[in-house]
């Protein structure tokens, strides 16, 4: 079941209980039908839709098994007194690749629906257009439900993998970050600490050597906060060649190849930060979203500025901007950039930045 949609997936199976009209349909026809058993067949039909609310909301595989037991045997008990029961064994069928897990079961249970309601049926002589009803839409709705539980399934197996992923890419990077800044820090900050302990001593003795010491600590510092800056501005931008490179690897990753234009033209330092973040929150919204098997990337640069096109085949249809795209909007807007979406058929991203004094030269007076 999609995430964040079961209530809603659940509202849509009670669309299913139409074709359980022929509880009252086929007994209608009937002459013979007597009070009696008009009250039966209401109690009775009372009780398969609580075996099929319990199938829908069931959760523990025994439960589920249990109730579907159930609802095969109220068609076999009550279909020899009202043919149009019969409508249970396609509710069996359905309901099959929700109850059972292995392929080879699910094909069988929607087979014996089928081969009951026709058996059942030739042996109480009914007619062949009532046990053949059945038995024909047994199969497509125990077939339908089946491809429908194989996809779903398989897209919450793509989800988990997309969740692990996302986990080993922050501990990747947290532990980047840490063996960064010890090889950053640990040397710096030991011989800041040995240059303090040396002024304390001197401070007293040799108030002129304590001085150098601490001039040294001051510059030593700086050189420190220095490296740390540069340190924290390679994470948030490598370039556009790196970041090219770690999106081919990410999209490889998730099954999407990538196509882009090398060698890459030089873009202007600032403009290439902001790309290189444009370009990796895209990448990320592909993998997470576009269910996508293709992307292109491409780079132009001319006069006026330079250009960053990303496209991919996936499902498009963006109907509200995240955080993300929110946030791509921002960084571009520091520069005078624009952003233009087009997620009719796939998604096809344009970013242009101005060049910087084309920029100035945009900027009203």
């Amino acid at each position: 079941m999609p995430p964040r949609a079961p209530e809603r997936v659940r509202a849509m199976t009670f669309i299913w209980l139409c074709y359980s009209i022929y509880f009252f349909a086929v007994p209608a026809q009937l002459p013979h039908w007597s009070v009696a058993a008009w009250v039966t067949d209401a109690l009775l039909y009372l009780c398969f839709l609580a075996l099929y609310v319990g199938l829908v909301f069931a959760r523990r595989p025994r439960t589920k098994w249990l109730l579907l037991v159930a609802l095969a045997l109220l068609g076999l008990v009550y279909y020899p007194f009202n043919p149009g029961a019969g409508v249970v064994f396609i509710y069996c069928a359905a309901f099959a690749p929700v109850v059972a897990e292995f392929l080879p079961v699910i094909l069988a249970l929607i087979v014996a629906a089928a081969a009951a309601s026709v058996i059942e049926g030739l042996a109480l002589h009914f007619s062949a257009w009532i046990w053949g009803t059945f038995a024909f839409f047994s199969i497509p709705a125990g077939i339908g439900n089946l491809i429908w539980m194989l996809h779903t399934r398989s897209q919450s197996r793509l989800g988990l993998a997309q969740a692990q992923i996302e986990h080993l890419a922050q501990v990747a990077e947290r532990e980047r970050i840490a063996r960064d800044l010890h090889d950053v820090l640990g040397h710096t900050l030991s011989l800041i600490v040995l240059k303090s302990e040396l002024a304390g001593r001197l401070l007293h003795t040799n108030p002129q050597g304590a001085a150098r010491e601490i001039a040294e600590i001051e510059q030593t510092a700086r050189q420190a906060l220095g490296e740390v800056r540069e340190t924290i501005r390679g994470y948030r931008a490598e370039g556009l060649a790196a970041e090219f490179a770690r999106a081919r690897a990410t999209l490889s990753l998730a099954g999407v190849s990538l196509e882009y234009a090398e060698p890459l033209p030089r873009v202007d330092p600032v403009a290439e930060s902001v790309l290189a973040l444009v370009l990796r929150e895209s990448v990320t919204n592909i993998v997470r979203h576009a269910r996508a098997k293709r992307c292109r990337l491409s780079v132009s640069v001319d006069p006026a500025g330079t250009a960053l096109r990303i496209e991919d085949d996936g499902r498009g249809g963006i109907e509200h901007e995240g955080n993300g795209l929110r946030g791509m909007r921002e960084r571009l807007a520091t520069l005078g950039g624009r952003l233009a979406i087009d997620s009719r058929d796939g998604t096809r991203l344009t970013v242009q930045i101005p060049a910087p004094g084309a920029a100035a030269q945009a900027e009203p007076a």
